[in-house]
């Protein structure tokens, strides 16, 4: 690759040997994390970080974005295994990586950029709401109701668990320690905050409870090979239900928005070579359909890695491809470090990531200056929390339809009586059926003894309704002795205006 060449430098060698051992730093905890608050074994989110480094990372793209598990897929993911099974979920996460790199081949990577802002923001909000309230469960080592509803309505009795119950109250404390370290980081002097904040905050709850010898619940492990489990001919044949397919569609259409919402972002964070989408989207792909073949959790481009990579001064891929060999070496090295880590302590790592998807502070002026975006937002994300992600992702996209449309289809009426009675009608903009009612209501409400000419030489659309209702309008509105409803210009059959007079 091109972007190589500059590493002959030493300075940017070193560089992106440090910046990878800080992204490694960063991406242990969630990988282990983001795999526990799936329902799958530790180890598989490890195989997807590292794919997504070894793999993804030596893929044309985006050069500074790092790939692995991601949090935003985490409540999908654990409802896929609920309803499909271990098994399936590869092949479910096979088959959208297929749909990725055909969708990046066939040019439609840029077209995931026309995506509203506000559907995205509300699905990651959503995400964050469902990721929350579950993991609040796991912090007291608690059964989660199912369903969004069932999670909110729970807290109370949670919260009676937690102060009346020793079992519960410890890991819950170990597990609020935790999220208090990584609000408090940013504030810590730069020498301490060299260590990633998620790390630093494990590592301080696991050696708590080591020392304190507490008795909480702990990540199992089982061995990287051992979890490894390639989908067999019975996992493919799940995914002709209609559920199977609405969740295959929901993984290639979040992951991909995200990762290339990611790439955007991270674009604006350095002065580097600039994101090719299509490129990008294939090497999403590609990895999906890898870690879906060994079994593993989906991937996208994650921004709090890929930002942690382009701070720690990464210039090249290098950096991202060393963070997939040091977790491939941590995994194969010290799988019993990941043991001795509390599962509360995870679960307040998730808490907090789940807190930062929620736009809290963005939603005020958001209201101020663009209402309708607000709205979308909050209704994508409520409608996420009640029902599922993939049915509010789709109410999110089309309430954003909706709006658009509402928007461009502006429609003035304008009524002007010249000398002699006779009133001349003139209609400008976008006729379509959204603004046909209040049309109609002022058309129908001009006198039927006038005669009348509908002046339609400003319309840039009329849509089959509007030509419809105008004309039978301009037929039967004028009474028997004035003279008939004159249109100009005529309308013709395909719904739009003439362009002759």
């Amino acid at each position: 690759m091109s972007s190589f060449a500059v590493l002959k430098d030493r300075v940017v060698l070193r560089r992106d040997i440090l910046a990878s051992l800080v992204v490694f730093l960063v991406a242990l905890p969630l990988c282990v994390g983001v795999a526990v608050a799936s329902g799958v074994p530790a180890e598989l989110g490890l195989v997807t970080g590292i794919v997504g480094g070894l793999l993804v990372g030596c893929l044309p793209g985006s050069s500074l974005q790092v790939s692995g598990p991601a949090a935003g897929l985490t409540v999908l993911v654990y409802e896929a295994v609920k309803e499909f099974g271990l098994g399936t979920l590869g092949a479910i996460v096979l088959v959208s990586g297929l749909l990725q790199l055909a969708l990046g081949a066939f040019g439609f990577g840029r077209w995931f950029r026309a995506i509203s802002v506000a559907v995205v923001q509300g699905m990651l909000a959503g995400i964050g709401l469902v990721l929350v309230l579950g993991q609040v469960y796991a912090m007291a080592d608690t059964a989660q109701p199912s369903g969004g509803l069932g999670k909110l309505g729970g807290l109370l009795e949670l919260a009676v668990a937690v102060i009346t119950d020793g079992s519960a109250l410890t890991p819950f404390l170990i597990g609020a320690g935790t999220i208090a370290v990584l609000v408090l980081w940013p504030r810590f002097p730069a020498r301490v905050r060299v260590v990633p904040g998620p790390l630093a905050a494990v590592a301080l709850a696991t050696g708590a409870v080591l020392l304190l010898d507490l008795s909480v619940a702990k990540v199992e492990v089982r061995g990287l090979l051992e979890s490894v489990r390639p989908p067999g001919l019975d996992d493919f044949g799940q995914l002709g239900t209609v559920a199977a397919i609405g969740t295959v569609l929901a993984f290639t259409l979040i992951a991909s928005a995200e990762s290339l919402f990611s790439a955007a972002a991270v674009d604006r964070m350095h002065d580097g070579p600039r994101t090719d989408y299509n490129k990008e989207l294939m090497a999403q792909g590609i990895g999906n359909t890898v870690c879906g073949a060994l079994g593993a959790l989906p991937m996208t481009a994650v921004i709090v890695r890929s930002a942690a990579n382009v701070q720690a001064g990464a210039r090249t891929p290098l950096s991202r491809i060393l963070h997939g060999l040091w977790l491939l070496l941590f995994a194969a090295l010290l799988p019993a470090a990941i043991g001795v880590i509390p599962l509360a302590a995870l679960a307040g790592v998730l808490v907090h990531a789940g807190c930062k998807l929620v736009p809290v502070r963005e939603l005020a002026p958001l209201w101020r200056e663009h209402r309708g975006e607000a709205v979308i937002l909050v209704v994508t994300a409520l409608a996420i929390l009640v029902t599922n992600l993939f049915e509010g992702v789709v109410l999110g996209l089309l309430l954003a339809v909706v709006k658009t449309a509402w928007e461009i289809s502006h429609l003035h009426v304008d009524v002007r009586e010249l000398t002699g009675g006779r009133m001349v009608v003139t209609i400008t903009g976008n006729a379509t059926f959204l603004r046909l009612p209040r049309t109609m209501e002022q058309l129908e409400e001009l006198p039927k003894d006038r005669p009348i000419e509908l002046d339609l030489s400003g319309l840039r659309h009329v849509d089959h309704a509007c030509r419809i209702a105008l004309e039978n309008w301009a037929l039967r509105h004028n009474d028997r002795d004035t003279e008939p409803v004159t249109m100009r210009p005529p309308m013709v059959g395909n719904g739009q205006k003439s362009n002759g007079g």
